[in-house]
């Protein structure tokens, strides 16, 4: 069966809403939360204890104590290995052994990044982002709005109807005010989690937004209201947490959106890319080239 962490992973996309909650709350404090009992995974998920017993069923175990046994075992066994020790790496080297030190950290994320990324949640992101009647929302948080700023431009020159949200009070009140027909959140959120990207996320979900959240592997609170999420690892060869794996989940969030959409996104890039020509070969009216106002 493998860990009981692969297996979880792999077999998201068979829970329902409620047991995806107990798996993300499990991975987010693995293995420790495992080890607690029902009652407290319970309430860390935010369910009832009796999803938590039916989540592990449907696991494959014949009840709690076979669970905890196979997670006892792990740490056992596995709790030495490298990986899971590879954020308690020592202090960056100077000089010329940084670059080397630097490469193999971001190496080494970008692979247990990917190796991590559950696919269904990843399928079920791009179909929600190729959904043409769906207006989609990007945030982000005081470091990660430079991927939501990414993220976004390029998902306006496949498909219409996307918009970047700033940090603005007023502006998010009237996203949520305006929210109709179901549309997409992208909520990109890594510790130190946002509050008010947090408090945002929650506010969408309540106006019937389906939230998509790209988080780190400990999970930002808004996992909760969260209806997909995409976790990256955030090791780095620096005391700042890097967005590098990050980024990578975002490109290849491009790349399958652009692949899926197929034509109708690469007719409206030709579009784009006609208009921008014309307009910058185009002379500028009058009033412009005389300085009028």
């Amino acid at each position: 069966m493998g860990s009981v962490a692969s297996h979880t992973r792999e077999s998201l996309a068979t829970f329902s809403d409620s047991e995806r909650k107990v798996a993300r709350a499990l991975l987010a404090a693995y293995p420790v939360a495992g080890l607690e009992t029902v009652a407290q995974l319970a309430a860390r998920a935010g369910v009832s204890p009796p999803t938590v017993v039916r989540f592990v069923a449907r696991l494959g175990y014949s009840g709690y104590p076979a669970f905890q046994e196979a997670l006892r075992h792990e740490v056992n066994e596995g709790m030495g290995s490298p990986l899971r020790q590879y954020g308690d790496h020592p202090a960056a080297p100077d000089n010329d052994d940084l670059l080397p030190y630097a490469a193999s950290t971001f190496v080494e994320t970008l692979r247990a990044t990917f190796n991590e990324l559950p696919p269904a949640e990843f399928a079920r992101t791009v179909e929600l982002l190729c959904d043409a009647k769906r207006s989609v929302y990007v945030v982000g948080g005081r470091f990660s709005r430079v991927l939501a700023d990414y993220l976004t431009s390029h998902l306006k020159l496949l498909r219409p109807g996307v918009s970047m949200v700033t940090d603005d009070e007023l502006e998010r009140l009237a996203v949520g005010a305006d929210v109709a027909r179901g549309p997409v959140l992208v909520a990109l959120d890594y510790r130190r989690y946002d509050v008010d990207t947090v408090r945002f996320a929650q506010w969408m979900d309540e106006r019937g937004a389906t939230v998509v959240l790209l988080t780190d592997q400990w999970l930002s609170p808004i996992s909760r209201v969260a209806k997909v999420v995409l976790p990256s690892r955030v090791e780095a060869p620096s005391p700042f947490d890097s967005l590098v794996p990050a980024m990578a989940v975002v490109e290849s969030l491009v790349a399958a959106v652009s692949a899926q959409l197929g034509e109708r996104g690469r007719s409206r890039l030709e579009l784009i890319e006609d208009t921008r020509q014309r307009w910058g070969s185009a002379p500028a009216p009058d009033r412009y080239e005389r300085g009028s106002r």
